[in-house]
């Protein structure tokens, strides 16, 4: 499943109506949507998402953001690094140095509320896609 990644229009991005746009410019690259869902993110799926973070200074806003409204998850499959091009097409993660060109750099004002989630890597791209997809092959 190394040719899937997961990425998450976070609640700032649907609020703003982002999602066409970011969705389009995944389309345009190349990348075949396999699954999506718009869905309001509860604090079981929220706290096993970002289980990595717990403890941490920013996990509790970060919990409280990611389930304030809903969320736009897809799941996009392309060529064996496409964790890796969606990143890149992400930005970085702080929008006030992301690359002009990036989904970052182009439409979010907001280092926090930074509009999208993408997996950081194969494994942690099949272990998201389980959560979020389960049952999906």
């Amino acid at each position: 499943m190394s040719n899937r990644t997961l990425v998450i229009c976070k609640p700032d991005a649907v609020e703003r109506g982002l999602m066409g746009e970011i969705l389009g410019r995944f389309e345009r690259r190349g990348f075949r949507v396999v699954a999506a869902s718009l869905r309001t993110v509860d604090s079981d799926l929220a706290a096993a998402h970002y289980a990595e973070h717990a403890g941490k200074d920013f996990y509790p806003p970060l919990l409280e953001f990611i389930t304030r409204s809903p969320v736009f998850a897809v799941v996009l499959e392309g060529p064996a690094d496409t964790w890796q091009i969606v990143r890149h097409m992400m930005g970085k993660t702080n929008s006030a140095i992301a690359e002009p060109g990036t989904i970052r750099g182009d439409l979010s004002t907001d280092g926090r509320e930074n509009l999208i989630h993408g997996s950081d890597g194969p494994e942690s791209a099949e272990q998201e896609i389980a959560l979020w997809f389960p049952g999906l092959s």
